[in-house]
């Protein structure tokens, strides 16, 4: 059996992260100029000076990005992820359209995202410019990102509109972008301060702090810290296989520290860069199923992630480059008391690296055209304690050309990504490596005079690798698992009116027809835990909807105003292989979702109303009634006051979730908590 610590062929670990560290580069520009700018769009009928309208500039800034965007952007920033009852970044998204959230029960439960039927791994998380992997199960738990230290959250379809960036930013159907607080200092300080604590229901105790520092005038210093402890115990009711189960969670208590360091800065020739330290460490229980009347599961887990990521970014003249560099370390334990074998009870312990670095270049041949070369290159690597494991060790190698018109009315962008993966076992037999090309187009199109309206349209072509878990999972002998092959097709529009003098200031709505068409679709289901799952080939899927997000913004008085929106998705994505589920929905996709979201400030007084609606689904790909999983909803509730106390900011936040108490699972079997809730004390100095 290889050694648990272990390094890349000849090259301790330790210096990556000294190369990372060392290497100075701009994930993360800081544009001084443009927060100024931002600064001078507030309006001058400003509704209290702790809370200042720098949300309504981040509103206006956003709006412009929907709607110059090629492909479908959804976004949530500022004081519109401060009103959200969201503990996590997990919270936030699920009011996205065309997103399903899934999400195993409880504050430590797995939280995965899913965007429009395509599976959790199609979707590339990114954090501050590089992409957050997982080649273990291809799986990012969003639960285990705070948003006190976030800034922004984007949802792309597709991909991100513009051409330059990583070929990782071109190799996914679609990209959830997070960018963390950025350092913005006023009135010629140098230190910036935020405490928040949080407290509530399952016995939440959650402080954090963030520093930011300006070291010199060109070059600042971010410290986040993070620690969250609770108990999770949660009463539920189930109405699963037939029976009304009434029980107590006991299985979901977390503890969680996460500590983050940035640094970033711009140089004499306007050179930007950044680097970023991350430590995130976690111990908690597994809920299982509540299945035969079992509701108490002696499953642990325990994850350490570490990363250290780089960046540099450069013009000179006509031509720009962006080097991005990052190391990542984590370790997974699972322990399951109730499986013994003859070496004692199962205890498997997972280490997993990798290495990745990416250089962009682009060359502004005239006003109108750009030109993009990217090139990755990512190394992973498995270990395992496990008898004749398979040491997996996967190389990926991408290469994009792009190409963009960009004209007054009309914007066309053009790509081919190339994808090598050459992949090497020391168990087992060899698998194939793999050489794909795959194209994408988008187009974006003002057919009138007025910028109100916008149409857009984009065709994706890509594939994704089967992860290491889907091949090579503990308790099986290696499968036979097909990469998928998927075909994005997407037509919509976008519209935005600005009103002067009424009470209606700002109106928006964005529809998007899609047709995705999925071929050897790999399908996971969960299996007796979170740790297990079932994992399959399922021969073709076709996947059709429609997105649509309206948006509206009131100004009643000068001391009220009101924010309403309101996100719906329509999907049939169903099985067209002939087999005994042909044209069946697949597993856990509702037909219907509908998300709402209603704001209002008077004064130093805010509330926030959130509903969500998630239709009926099945959870096997056979649509039986044994296999139907109900409809569910729930209302949410948060009132906000913010007062100044010797100049500093106080918020004083009270949050009720699931405020009707219904009962409901997002998965069969994992029942989620019902009326919950949760304070929060925030300082800002």
């Amino acid at each position: 059996m290889r050694r648990n610590n272990f390094t890349i062929k000849g090259i301790n670990p330790c210096f990556f992260t000294f190369l990372a560290i060392s290497w100075l580069g701009g994930i993360m520009p800081l544009n001084l100029q443009a927060q100024t700018d931002s600064v001078k769009l507030s309006r001058k009928d400003s509704l209290n000076k702790v809370n200042d309208l720098k949300e309504v500039q981040i509103r206006r800034i956003k709006i412009t990005r929907r709607q110059t965007s090629s492909t479908p952007l959804q976004i949530l920033s500022g004081a519109e992820l401060e009103k959200l009852n969201s503990l996590s970044v997990a919270d936030a998204v699920r009011f996205f359209s065309g997103v399903q959230l899934k999400d195993y029960g409880g504050i430590g439960g797995l939280k995965t995202i899913n965007v429009r039927s395509m599976g959790s791994t199609h979707t590339a998380v990114f954090y501050d410019g590089a992409q957050i992997g997982n080649a273990q199960n291809g799986q990012v738990d969003l639960g285990k990102f705070s948003l006190d230290n976030i800034e922004e959250i984007e949802l792309y379809n597709g991909q991100k509109s513009a051409i330059f960036q990583s070929a990782r930013g071109f190799a996914s159907s679609s990209s959830l972008y997070l960018k963390s607080r950025q350092p913005n200092f006023e009135d010629g300080r140098s230190n910036r301060f935020k405490g928040t604590f949080k407290t509530g229901s399952f016995g939440l105790v959650n402080p954090s702090l963030l520093w930011q520092s300006k070291i010199t005038d060109h070059t600042y210093s971010t410290l986040s810290a993070e620690f969250k402890n609770a108990h999770g115990r949660y009463k539920f009711r189930s109405f699963s296989g037939g029976w009304d189960t009434t029980g107590v969670r006991t299985d979901g208590d977390i503890q969680t520290m996460r500590l983050e360091l940035g640094l970033n800065g711009i140089l004499r020739d306007s050179s930007k860069w950044s680097v970023k330290l991350y430590g995130y460490n976690d111990e908690h229980g597994l809920p299982g199923a509540i299945v035969a009347n079992v509701w108490h599961f002696s499953q642990r887990q325990w994850n350490r992630n570490l990363f250290a990521q780089s960046s540099f970014e450069k013009n000179i003249g006509r031509y720009s480059l962006m080097a991005v560099g990052k190391y990542t370390n984590d370790y997974q334990r699972y322990l399951n008391p109730d499986i013994v074998s003859v070496d004692g009870l199962l205890d498997n312990r997972y280490y997993q690296q990798e290495v990745y670095f990416s250089l962009a270049n682009k060359f502004k041949v005239n006003k109108f055209w750009d030109l993009v070369l990217s090139s990755d290159y990512q190394m992973g690597d498995m270990n395992a304690n496990l008898y004749r494991f398979a040491y997996p060790r996967r190389y990926t190698f991408l290469n994009a050309f792009a190409t963009q018109f960009h004209f007054d009315r009309l914007d066309i962008q053009a790509n081919v990504l190339s994808t090598i993966v050459s992949e090497k076992v020391e168990t087992g037999p060899q698998p194939d490596n793999r050489n794909e090309l795959t194209p994408s187009v988008l187009v974006s199109w003002q057919p009138f005079g007025q910028k109100e309206f916008r149409i857009r349209s984009f065709y994706k072509s890509i594939f994704r690798m089967p992860t290491f878990n889907d091949l090579y999972f503990t308790f099986f002998q290696p499968r036979s698992i097909k990469p998928e092959y998927t075909k994005q097709y997407d037509l919509g529009f976008t519209y935005i009116k600005g009103y002067e003098d009424q009470a209606l200031t700002q109106f928006s709505i964005q529809a998007d027809a899609y047709y995705n068409k999925v071929k050897d679709k790999i399908v996971a289901v969960p299996g007796t835990s979170q740790a297990i799952w079932i994992m399959m080939n399922m021969g073709m899927v076709e996947i059709k909807g429609l997105d649509v997000n309206m948006q509206s913004a009131w100004q009643l008085n000068k001391d009220l105003s009101l924010n309403a929106g309101l996100n719906y998705t329509y999907q049939k994505a169903i099985n067209v292989e002939k087999t005994s589920s042909y044209h069946h929905q697949i597993p856990y996709i509702p037909v219907h979702n509908i998300s709402i979201l209603a704001s209002a400030t008077y004064r130093q007084f805010s509330m926030n109303y959130s509903y969500l609606y998630t239709g009926q689904r099945y959870n096997q790909a056979f649509n039986s009634l044994e296999n139907y999983v109900q409809p569910f909803y729930t209302h949410d509730m948060a009132i906000h006051y913010n007062t100044l106390i010797h100049n500093r900011k106080v918020r004083l936040t009270a949050e009720v979730n699931n405020l009707l108490n219904q009962p409901f699972e997002v998965v069969t079997n994992y029942p989620m908590p019902g009326r919950s809730y949760r304070f929060t004390l925030t300082y800002d100095y």
